[in-house]
């Protein structure tokens, strides 16, 4: 069954969105950044030119030459390497680049905002969105039976590496990494969208027949990008308006970068939080993969010397996404750290904001804990390089 059949028989039948169960897709690409469009449900969208060409690659036996070919691709001024299949080597040329409405103004400001906010940011991301995947049932499936989730260290490795070339001052300049990693990603997303639908365990539990669509990747984005924002509005980080137009923009520049079309990407934090809305607020549940899944992705966070206890995890986690959520992924609670973090941490937040004069008791842990937590998973919790990305060849062997 194809993309295009896929989407006949999806309008034939009426079915909906699967971030919002019962409620079609409503959002208008008037909201976008391309202010128009089709108004085609993204849940039926994927990437047809570079999911064909990475079937191609796969299925003849390609994939350890393309990873041994890019490899030291890294840089943003990098030519695309030599050894590609040419019909991979052209969609590269094309693709790796910004698009036309970029910014690069509001880019250098998104980055100095990054610099300024990081300790904020490594908490949401890694202890708040990073569990939040857990339990976004798709995502979850997904990358439980895809090759990454038997390793659980390496493919959080190589989220963080994401995350921090899309954070880092360079990120988009011509010595930075972003849009080469973004690239890099988009490849293996096309892959697993091969590979996924070869597995028998993963249509045993999916309600889809073709994973990492552009809803699904719009889904990731408010679990971290929207979610940071509304995060950090509640715990009253300073942000002016042009800090935050900026950190809009670099997030919308990297969904363009991941395939997602524009008439789906948000023009403004208004538009982004009334998709989200409607695209991830609803679908949030428990899942046996996600349960899984967030316990690995905890208990390997505990492994590294933060400073303190996994009681002390659970409760931020619990802090940031509530307490229905810690029940279904079955969290302790931890009743003293969770005095402490619900006491300390927001005038640990107004101490760093400049609106405390002294700093709170117990800031050193908090220092210590979200400083270290930034170097968590990247490069497996050693400082040095991140992990490259690259492209798998299977899926996780059945257990």
């Amino acid at each position: 069954m194809n993309r295009r059949t896929l989407l006949t028989l999806g309008a034939a039948l009426g079915l909906t969105s699967a971030a919002a169960p019962g409620v079609a897709w409503s959002w208008s690409p008037t909201r976008s950044v391309a202010r128009s469009g089709t108004g085609v449900d993204p849940l039926w969208v994927w990437d047809d030119e570079i999911d064909a060409i990475m079937a191609s690659v796969i299925d003849a036996g390609q994939v350890p030459a393309v990873n041994d070919a890019i490899l030291p691709w890294v840089d943003n001024d990098h030519p695309v390497p030599a050894g590609l299949p040419s019909e991979l080597a052209g969609f590269l040329g094309r693709e790796a680049r910004l698009p036309a409405w970029a910014d690069m103004e509001k880019l250098r400001r998104a980055a100095d905002f990054n610099r300024r906010k990081d300790l904020y940011l490594f908490v949401i991301y890694g202890l708040g969105g990073g569990i939040m995947s857990t339990v976004i049932p798709r995502e979850a499936k997904s990358v439980y039976w895809s090759k990454g989730g038997a390793d659980m260290q390496d493919r959080a490795a190589k989220t963080f590496t994401f995350g921090y070339d899309l954070t880092d001052r360079n990120a988009y300049e011509p010595d930075g990494q972003m849009i080469v990693t973004a690239n890099k990603t988009r490849l293996v997303h096309a892959a697993v969208r091969h590979l996924l639908p070869q597995s028998p365990y993963w249509k045993a539990v999916a309600d889809e027949t073709i994973p990492i669509s552009n809803m699904d990747i719009l889904v990731t984005f408010h679990s971290t990008g929207t979610f940071a924002h509304r995060t950090m509005k509640k715990w009253g980080v300073r942000m002016s308006a042009a800090d935050e137009e900026a950190f809009l923009h670099h997030w919308q520049v990297a969904l363009h970068l991941l395939g997602v079309r524009d008439e789906y990407i948000p023009a403004t934090w208004a538009d982004a939080h009334a998709q989200s809305d409607q695209v991830l607020t609803p679908l949030l549940a428990p899942t046996p993969e996600g349960r899984d899944l967030a316990e690995v992705l905890l208990g390997l966070t505990a492994q590294v010397d933060l400073g303190v206890t996994r009681g002390f995890l659970n409760e931020f986690v619990i802090y940031q996404l509530g307490d229905d959520i810690a029940d279904w992924l079955d969290l302790r609670r931890d009743w003293a750290s969770r005095a402490l973090i619900r006491s300390v941490w927001p005038a640990y937040v107004a101490f760093r904001e400049g609106l405390l004069p002294v700093a709170p008791n117990s800031f050193g842990l908090f220092d210590k804990f979200v400083k270290a937590l930034g170097m968590a998973f990247l490069n497996k919790g050693q400082s040095g390089t991140t992990t490259p990305i690259t492209i798998p060849d299977g899926n996780r062997p059945g257990v």
